[in-house]
């Protein structure tokens, strides 16, 4: 039977292999975006942008010194009986230590750091009951450069696609090279304004090659990105082919008088990762395997 310190342990080596190691999806479009630029300058920038992803890998430490915050995304058994969030908290904890991570957690008001990347809702968790047997935990690592760029517009439904666009047009011309780019797009379209910002959250969340089920959808992801990497911003904001290595979009139905559309804006360095604990203890990292 799975216990709490199973989580604990499998939490560390989750976070361990998420800021060490890009997914394959977000490394093969920074790659492919290396190999297709023909300006020098960004050519350039990109293949910094590789090399440091290689030098993580062979090192094993961080790719970025900035380990972001923890978000986490947990699927439970119906019959789970672990302390699974405190696994995850002792968890974040101890990877600080051991990873490490940079202690980026601080009060809002006072900025007090506690030194370990855990306080009031910190890590945050986002819980979900499945009728799988075994527990899941996605979790993202996200600095405050790229979160920084993040919007939200409330709409009016008279504003349409074409204002839907021309948002997120001018969210990523505002954001220019602040980001960090090439940069990744999570937009969330509909609910209210909290619901619209935790969608474009958990849009970062699926394979940048994978579109979304719906048809319109999908299509407004393509001519998005193909428009946003027409802005020339591209790598670092020097130029070039690539501003954007891609863009998820999830939506949800909303009220007639309403349109709420938001923006969060991830860093190239794409950071995700998700464990599955088995009944048995087996780990199993898909994201990350290896």
């Amino acid at each position: 039977m799975v216990d709490e310190k199973d989580v604990q342990n499998a939490v560390v080596e989750l976070l361990r292999r998420t800021v060490v190691r890009l997914p394959k999806d977000v490394e093969s479009a920074i790659r492919k975006a290396y190999a297709s630029e023909t300006d020098e300058v960004p050519k350039m920038q990109l293949k910094a942008i590789v090399d440091n992803i290689e030098l993580a890998k062979k090192t094993n430490t961080p790719m970025c010194q900035d380990t972001g915050v923890t978000i986490f995304y947990v699927s439970l058994p119906r019959e789970c009986r672990a302390d699974v969030e405190k696994g995850i908290v002792e968890g974040v904890r101890r990877a600080t230590k051991e990873v490490p991570l940079r202690p980026n957690a601080v009060h809002p008001i006072t900025r007090k750091n506690p030194g370990d990347n855990v306080g009031d809702k910190m890590p945050y968790i986002n819980w979900k009951v499945w009728d799988k047997d075994h527990i899941e935990i996605t979790v993202m690592t996200k600095g405050a450069g790229s979160e920084n760029m993040s919007q939200l517009a409330m709409l009016t439904p008279s504003a349409g696609l074409k204002g839907i666009k021309e948002f997120a047009l001018s969210t990523v011309l505002r954001a220019g090279s602040n980001p960090c780019p090439p940069t990744i797009i999570g937009m969330g379209i509909g609910g209210s304004a909290d619901i619209s910002m935790k969608l474009a959250k958990e849009a970062l969340l699926r394979p940048l090659d994978v579109r979304n089920k719906d048809p319109e959808v999908a299509k407004l992801e393509t001519e998005l990105l193909e428009a946003m990497n027409m802005l020339g911003i591209g790598p670092m904001g020097l130029g070039g082919k690539t501003t954007m290595l891609g863009l998820n979009i999830e939506y949800a139905y909303c009220h007639t008088a309403s349109l709420p559309v938001a923006i969060n804006v991830q860093c190239w360095a794409g950071r995700r990762g998700t464990v599955r604990i088995h009944k048995d203890g087996k780990l199993e990292f898909p994201t990350h395997e290896g």
